[in-house]
């Protein structure tokens, strides 16, 4: 028998032992569940090996070993098959999709509700949309002071987006209200990022309302830089079930984190060109999720917008529970938000 083939089965057992139980795992649960061929002392003589390569770790008070982070990052990566999921938590994702969607914000949020029950660990739905390519619906000009105008940009997916301007001369309501109409109709179904370019070419049209629409084109480079990100969270104290947060300030540490919006999106956001990354421990980047996992997916839009769903757990990770659900509401979803786009 191959000595190092022999230790991996060892591993794999104990990975899948304790993310079942939460119990460290000794050698006579491996013999009894696992390897009836093998002895009880030569697998606690493997298992002292893998603690010395830092796989297993001994918990004070037990004689059995747990998983390290790193034998969780060599399970994920070599070891680890997805499960299929079975038919009706199949038909259960398929419910949670409604063709007649209206707001990919309501969808979204059904979305992470859904994960949260299904799953009982914490979901998240992020929607990143670069703002220079997001959709002119409407503007509207309303005055604010003799001369200084409220500039209101409304997009198709239904983010507002305003900025005072700076003008000459005072303008009459009224002439607002017209100019309002008539650079809606002619701006309308324009990318943000066109918007510029297209008011600078009517401010020089001998256009009586050029003052306005220069005052507009000058506004917009500095507006359209970052992008837009629409958060949808579920099961915030899902985690709160799991033995590993029994402890006080860890949980209050860990909760946290889960109503920091900017924390939520930096747990998200991964740098690589990944679909699927799960990052263990550590890699979460924050202290206060280093005993935790998350899985995410993401998926790119044909309209730029960049969409992420993740589930976030204890280390001890249903990992290819996790990897099935979100592979298939990656699915759904991508699907959902491309028909919906299709109709607007």
């Amino acid at each position: 028998m191959d000595l190092i083939d022999r230790k991996y089965r060892i591993l794999q057992a104990i990975i899948d032992d304790y993310i079942l139980t939460a119990l460290p795992v000794g050698s006579r649960t491996i013999s009894r569940k696992y390897e009836q061929k093998l002895s009880s002392a030569t697998i606690r003589n493997e298992m002292s090996d893998l603690e010395e390569l830092g796989y297993l770790d001994s918990p004070h008070t037990s004689a059995g070993r747990v998983p390290s982070n790193k034998a969780y990052r060599l399970y994920v990566d070599q070891m680890l098959q997805p499960l299929p999921l079975s038919v009706e938590e199949t038909e259960f994702i398929n419910r949670c999709f409604d063709r007649r969607i209206h707001q990919v914000d309501d969808l979204s949020m059904r979305i992470a509700k859904a994960l949260s029950s299904m799953t009982h660990y914490t979901s998240a739905v992020m929607t990143r949309s670069p703002r220079n390519e997001q959709v002119l619906s409407h503007l509207q000009l309303v005055p604010v002071a003799d001369r200084r105008v409220l500039l209101v940009l409304v997009t198709q997916s239904g983010t507002v987006k305003q900025s005072v301007l700076e003008l000459g001369s005072p303008v009459a309501p009224d002439e607002l209200y017209a100019v309002s109409r008539i650079l809606s109709s002619q701006l309308e179904g324009l990318r943000l990022s066109e918007l510029p370019d297209a008011l600078m070419r009517l401010s020089g049209s001998g256009t009586d309302v050029h003052e306005i629409v220069r005052a507009m084109a000058e506004q917009q480079p500095a507006e359209s830089q970052s992008d837009i990100v629409a958060l949808a969270i579920g099961g915030r104290s899902n985690l709160l079930s799991f033995p590993e947060y029994a402890d006080v300030d860890k949980a209050k540490a860990l909760l946290s984190v889960l109503e920091t919006r900017e924390k939520i999106v930096s747990l998200l956001d991964h740098h690589g060109e990944m679909e699927i990354s799960v990052r263990i421990g550590p890699e979460t980047g924050l202290e206060e999720t280093r005993d935790c996992s998350i899985v995410t997916a993401s998926y790119r839009l044909s309209d730029g917008r960049v969409n992420t769903i993740g589930l976030i757990g204890p280390t001890r990770m249903q990992y290819g529970k996790v990897l099935s659900v979100l592979s298939q509401v990656g699915r759904s979803l991508g699907t959902i938000l491309d028909e919906h786009d299709e109709h607007e």
